[in-house]
């Protein structure tokens, strides 16, 4: 086994990095293609979700694997493989194992305990069967994640520890409130109709919402999911559907909106929410001031800065992203060269001991806004209690976001984003039965270790009893051709004799051979016992061949 994964998630890179990098279907299925295509690897699964990528691989070299799949990533997310270097992480046999083990239980999930990843798993595997880049070992490997999750599900209150990302949002748009008396009577409009928008749908419709409306580019989708809401026992919602070009209207009407689409780029503008709030209200939906720094007295002067420092808001460096967000390129080189002559200020008012450092940042961030176009806008939403009540409830569930960030700032809007949800999810108390969780984990992947090395060996041990086979069967002809006199019963005892022979010579080695394979460091005793029976090395590749084939039959997603 040389199982290598190379990714990047919500714990390992900024959500500005993973919405750059996020991949749609085509790029995930050339992505599969193309590593499968590459000189180390043999197989190849993409699990792309809203926070993590991680391309899985059986390859035959380490280093040669993890330089060809991150350079694969970085080609196909089209971002700089120097910049997307920092955020990678690697696994590699045992402890890719681990880690897949880890995200089918929910245990790496935004919310811990959420059990959502195991559909998107199961879809990576399907996805990776149908594009036939899948062998045995990421077919035994990812059938073996969908069953240690489900067995931490049932075995364990893991399910205390987190919700699905979906309740987790509209517990943040109810403020920590009930849920179910937030969302009673609403109306809620529902962009997109994938497997993320069918949930939030359900949720919402069992949460006791009046009325559903699903937008959808493919309209066919978005009836389909209108009729299932309607069908569905446990809720009493009223529900449609419309094409994208209604959004505009039915935004105006809705109380609440979950979007998560495909889509590249904005679904939702902070323009287009603005003029549906002053639709609802009559009253326009201005964005609100950030609140400014009093600066102290032996603060250095801001003047000829080309930014407004004090627009920074608190929580955020003078220098850092919120006091650039939105800006060019141009601009910004202009502040890096006004923050190298040591005019920068600090939080604290104190000038800080390296003001090079500043001037490298908004260097770095001007080579970023070069390419990116602008820097992401990094707003932390305003406490609920500061800010007037919503007129307008958002959920953006996309990766990369459909609905601009800018919304954080509108008054009588509240946008809960996967950036919010991150912060908000990094303060959630941790059940005590993560611990038996990872114990489960650990569990499994040592028995999961043991039969895949067990199983490395048996091809070698199928050969040997194959070529003691052979050698029985001519020795009996042998014997046959010497010893013409015999009749048919007789001959049958020789045969049988000798059979017996041979398999009590050979059960005691070939058992405890496999035994010793299954421990840890164990994969030579395939290799001695090729080279002391003299096995030939194409007789056991095609009895590896011939499982495969059999196996390749039954692997499909539970």
């Amino acid at each position: 086994m040389s199982l290598l994964v190379v990714g990047l998630s919500h714990r390992s890179a900024p959500v500005s990095v993973l919405e750059r990098a996020a991949l749609n279907a085509e790029d995930q299925t050339k992505l599969l293609h193309d590593t499968v295509a590459a000189e180390p690897a043999t197989e190849a699964s993409l699990l792309a979700t809203c926070n993590r990528i991680e391309l899985y691989a059986d390859v035959d070299k380490f280093h040669a694997g993890v330089a060809e799949l991150s350079t694969l990533l970085a080609q196909h997310s089209g971002v700089g493989l120097e910049e997307l270097t920092p955020y990678l992480y690697v696994h590699y046999e045992d402890r890719a194992v681990h880690h897949l083990f880890s995200v089918a239980c929910g245990l790496d999930s935004m919310v811990v305990g959420e059990g959502q990843i195991l559909g998107q798993i199961k879809d990576s595997l399907a996805r990776a069967q149908e594009q036939h880049t899948a062998g045995k070992l990421l077919n035994d490997l990812f059938q073996k994640s969908l069953r240690v999750g489900k067995r931490a599900h049932s075995e364990t209150g893991i399910d205390r520890a987190g919700q699905s990302l979906v309740t987790f949002g509209l517990e943040q748009l109810a403020a920590g409130g009930d849920v179910r008396h937030w969302a009673a009577g609403r109306k809620a409009l529902v962009i997109g109709a994938g497997s993320m928008s069918s949930l939030a749908a359900a949720t919402l419709a069992r949460a006791g919402v009046a009325e559903i409306v699903v937008a959808n580019r493919t309209f066919d989708r978005a009836e389909r999911l209108a009729e299932i809401l309607m069908a569905a026992d446990d809720n009493a919602v009223t529900a449609r559907a419309v094409r994208m070009d209604a959004v505009p209207d039915e935004l105006t009407r809705a109380d609440v909106v979950v979007s998560c689409t495909g889509a590249t780029g904005l679904v939702l503008t902070a323009e287009a929410v603005a003029q549906a709030v002053e639709g609802r209200t009559g009253q326009p939906a201005v964005a609100e001031p950030v609140p400014s720094r009093t600066a102290p007295k032996d603060a250095p002067s801001d003047e000829n800065c080309p930014l407004d420092l004090a627009a920074a808001q608190p929580g955020f460096s003078v220098m850092g992203e919120a006091a650039v967000a939105g800006m060019d390129a141009a601009t910004l080189e202009q502040h890096a060269t006004w923050a190298s002559a040591g005019n920068t200020r600090p939080a604290g008012g104190r000038a800080p001991e390296r003001p090079e450092a500043d001037a490298e940042l908004i260097t770095a961030l001007a080579a970023t806004a070069a390419t990116a176009g602008r820097i992401p806008e990094r707003r932390r939403p305003e406490p609920v209690a500061e800010r007037p009540a919503p007129a307008l409830f958002l959920l953006d569930l996309a990766m990369p976001r459909d609905i601009d960030a800018a919304v954080h700032r509108l008054a009588g809007v509240r946008l809960v984003d996967i950036e919010s949800l991150a912060e908000a999810s990094a303060d959630a108390p941790m059940a005590a039965d993560v611990d038996q969780v990872r114990r489960i984990v650990s569990d499994e992947v040592a028995a999961f270790g043991a039969a895949m090395r067990a199983a490395h060996i048996t091809p070698t041990v199928v050969a040997l009893r194959t070529m003691a086979a052979d050698v029985v069967a001519a020795e009996i002809a042998r014997l046959h051709g010497r010893l013409p006199d015999l009749d048919e019963r007789q001959r049958g005892e020789i045969r049988q004799a000798v059979h017996r022979v041979v398999d009590k010579l050979l059960h005691a080695p070939t058992v405890r051979v496999k035994q010793l394979a299954a421990e840890p460091g164990g994969a030579g005793y395939a290799d001695a016992l090729r080279t002391l029976f003299d096995l030939d090395p194409e007789t056991v590749a095609s009895v590896s061949r011939a499982e495969d084939s059999t196996e390749e039959t039954k692997d499909r997603p539970a």
